[in-house]
């Protein structure tokens, strides 16, 4: 029987939402949405895309890091847009953040993220041991 053992960042963040940031389930983390929220639940770049963008994925990679995983581990990712017309920045940013083999890739808009100033969340699952290898 495999255990799910909850991963945190100190401080955590989604703790006052009553979220878990992500779950190591075997040689597997599956991450809660990583928002443009800093380590004390403060949100970043009210209005600014960018600023939200970078801390979203920083987020993702603290999270990674609390897992002992790291970006280039990310088998998949699901990234919520209130905007697409930011899809131009997103493909950068992918570029930016993570290497190749790219993770498998969700890109979905929608019309609200769980507070209203925020633009962007991203969710991933990755891999805790082996690496990601093209095939």
């Amino acid at each position: 029987m495999t255990d799910a053992i909850q991963i945190q960042t100190d401080p955590d963040p989604y703790a006052a939402f009553n979220i878990a940031q992500a779950y190591r389930v075997g040689d597997l983390v599956f991450l809660s949405g990583q928002a443009a929220l800093d380590l004390e639940g403060n949100l970043v770049g009210v209005g600014d895309f960018d600023a939200q963008a970078e801390q979203a994925f920083e987020n993702l990679r603290a999270v990674l890091d609390a897992a002992g995983s790291s970006m280039d581990k990310l088998v998949k990712v699901t990234i919520y847009l209130t905007d697409m017309s930011n899809f131009g920045k997103i493909v950068a940013l992918r570029e930016r953040y993570f290497s190749p083999p790219w993770p498998a890739d969700t890109l979905v808009e929608v019309s609200a993220l769980a507070l209203p100033e925020l633009m962007i969340e991203i969710e991933g699952i990755a891999l805790i041991e082996g690496q990601v290898t093209a095939g």
